[in-house]
């Protein structure tokens, strides 16, 4: 037995223990997919990794290998492992330890067919560049959900309740809540900020965030004893609240709360139609809004017309088409074609 073709072995050992973790973790996000496209996408992908680890396994026996029925159940074990530790990650976190098992694949894979190579062995050659042409789409897909993120989203994937916390720490946030709490938090910081002729302001502010701290609190907690992905806390009262705090922050000579205190309300979709970037987008069916929302170009803008879309019509192919957009523009961000 050649040195190469025990190199080839143990590489197709390895490929196969780590192509079942990964077949373990598609499965596990799919729990996460914040649609059924992306749902049907990643349960496409765990088929698609049962028929690689398949392959795999006919390739080592054929080449005198024995399949190792250890590591590849040791492979599922680490899968739900990783799995249980993420869950007090961030969910950029949690990608980026899926990127970096997608890209140790690839690597492998661009190694193995290397070695086919020098083995004069085309149809290992074909196998290896079959992984390498999978795995290189797994990263781009990867990279495409984390530049969705850093885009503030909607990326494809949902945080887990533990993760949204974890996340929300992450960033020394202390309501539990949606973007408006945060929001109504980081203005209240900036309101302390400015001069006392708006004391009377401040108070009123005070006032908004403990009852949406308190209201957020509760539901963060219901969130994580019933397992639910995400929670809400925008209610009418604090809607209108909202509205009439940021104009009278505009009154009182305090322009970066009142932009603050906007930046809350256009995350909860209970901005003024006029405010969105589309022009009369409130009176546009559903060809015209889908058309109007391909031609944005800011990540900003494209979000604040899908959070006032769910807040409102919630038409899901108007939905779809944000989404899709935001995809497409964090694809160029990161260079995916």
């Amino acid at each position: 037995m050649t040195v190469s073709t025990t190199t080839i072995q143990q590489q197709l050992r390895t490929i196969l223990a780590l192509t079942n973790t990964e077949i373990q973790i598609a499965q596990t996000r799919q729990a996460q997919a914040r649609t059924d496209a992306v749902r049907a996408e990643l349960s496409g992908n765990a088929a698609k990794g049962r028929k690689r680890a398949t392959a795999i396994e006919k390739a080592l026996r054929e080449r005198h290998g024995v399949a190792d029925v250890v590591r590849p159940a040791l492979g599922r074990v680490a899968a739900s492992i990783k799995t249980l530790a993420e869950q007090a990650e961030p969910l950029d976190e949690a990608l980026l330890g899926d990127l970096a098992l997608e890209q140790e694949l690839l690597s492998r894979a661009t190694y193995l067919k290397a070695l086919a190579t020098g083995a004069d062995d085309t149809d290992l050659v074909s196998l290896a560049q079959r992984l390498i042409d999978a795995h290189t789409e797994t990263i781009e897909w990867i990279n495409t959900v984390l530049a969705e993120e850093a885009l503030g989203g909607p990326a494809a994937l949902r945080r887990s309740p533990s993760q949204w916390v974890s996340g929300l720490a992450a960033r020394a946030v202390t309501l539990p809540g949606t973007a408006a709490s945060r929001g109504i938090d980081r203005a209240a910081h900036t309101l302390r900020q400015v001069p006392d002729f708006v004391s009377g302001l401040r108070s009123r502010v005070g006032e908004t965030v403990d009852e949406v701290g308190s209201a957020a609190e509760q539901a963060g907690q219901s969130v994580l004893d019933a397992g639910a992905a995400t929670i809400k806390t925008a209610a009418a009262g604090r809607d209108a609240a909202l509205e009439a705090i940021e104009d009278n922050a505009r009154v009182n000579g305090a322009p970066g709360v009142a932009d603050a205190l906007h930046s809350v309300r256009e995350s909860t979709g209970i901005v003024d139609p006029d405010d969105l970037p589309i022009p009369d987008y409130a009176d546009l069916n559903l060809s015209e809004a889908i058309a109007a929302i391909k031609d944005l170009d800011e990540p900003a803008d494209v979000r604040v017309v899908l959070h006032y879309e769910e807040a409102h019509k919630n038409r899901q192919r108007v939905v779809s088409a944000a989404e899709t957009r935001i995809a497409g523009i964090a694809k160029d961000v990161v260079g995916v074609e």
